[in-house]
């Protein structure tokens, strides 16, 4: 039977022997596909993790619509640099720290979600600058080297000084400890940066659009297709499917891959094994997102 798996990856083939409904639940799951988008932002992340101190570290932006896969390369490129333990001096060496800017974009929030991130303990009834220096000692001593905040444009939900504030901590830090600092979010989070001239000197934006059917698509299509458990060699670069798939998802990532995994679902149900060009009569009958709805709607009453 292993000579007929050779349409999948060789650590996804003993997959493929497990029975439907095993094979139906890792469908489900979460899995890294690499592609040619995401190979270069993190190859600028690993650039900036090792470039020499400077007064005035570069910065990097990632954004793009929601969805676009901003977070899973960002949580990528933290799996790839997990904190350490250094025998010689006995602590823990954490160089790369990945947070969330705080739904309620305060300061001290902000400096929370950095202690959580060290896994410190948090003293809630300290005071805003007691934080701030509890946050610079620990990442001083774990040897902190790029900071990563996710989600920069719910910043925009607080007052202008707030946001002000907010920004102005950000760039403190940076100075103070000399960080790289790696921020991503919508087009919005673009626009918040752009407010502070000082951090939108350090910063270089790199967008992550929208997909086309193109040849990355193409290379993409092909990289899933060899890691989804199916039996037989799926058809996803046939035209008519291809470009179905980027119709019914607008060309976001996250829409793409929960279509892939569905059409996968059903030809495992229905013994087909693959997905091919009669999946397409099954993209129809799929349920739309909430954020996909005024898109499907027209074409629904169309017909």
């Amino acid at each position: 039977m292993a000579e007929d798996l050779e349409h999948l990856l060789p650590e996804c083939r003993a997959d493929a022997l497990l029975s439907p409904t095993e094979r139906i639940e890792l469908v489900k799951v979460d899995r890294w596909v690499t592609y040619a988008r995401a190979d270069v932002v993190l190859m600028h992340l690993n650039s900036l993790l090792h470039y020499p101190l400077h007064d005035r570290m570069p910065c990097m932006l990632l954004y793009g619509l929601p969805g676009m896969g901003k977070t899973k390369i960002l949580q990528k490129f933290l799996r790839d640099h997990p904190s350490g333990f250094d025998e010689a001096k006995g602590i823990s060496c954490i160089n790369v720290i990945g947070i969330q800017m705080p739904p309620d974009a305060d300061e001290k929030s902000l400096y929370e979600e950095v202690l959580c991130a060290l896994d410190a303990r948090i003293h809630y009834g300290h005071t805003t600058p007691q934080m701030r220096r509890t946050a610079r000692d620990l990442m001083t001593f774990a040897d902190a080297r790029m900071l990563i905040i996710d989600e920069l444009h719910t910043l925009l939900g607080g007052s202008y000084r707030q946001q002000r504030i907010l920004l102005n901590a950000i760039r403190f830090l940076a100075n103070d400890l000399k960080l790289t600092l790696v921020c991503a979010g919508t087009a919005d989070a673009k626009r918040a940066l752009a407010t502070d001239r000082q951090l939108a000197d350090r910063f270089r934006a790199i967008e992550l659009p929208a997909w086309n059917d193109d040849a990355s698509f193409h290379r993409f299509l092909v990289s899933f297709g060899a890691a989804l458990p199916l039996q037989k060699k799926s058809d996803l670069l046939f035209a008519p499917l291809r470009r179905s798939i980027l119709e019914h998802t607008e060309g976001v990532l996250v829409r793409i891959v929960g279509l892939l995994k569905e059409l996968a679902i059903e030809a495992i149900q229905s013994g087909r094994e693959r997905i091919d060009r009669q999946s397409l009569r099954t993209l129809p009958s799929l349920v739309p997102l909430i954020s996909m709805e005024s898109s499907v709607e027209p074409s629904q009453s169309a017909s």
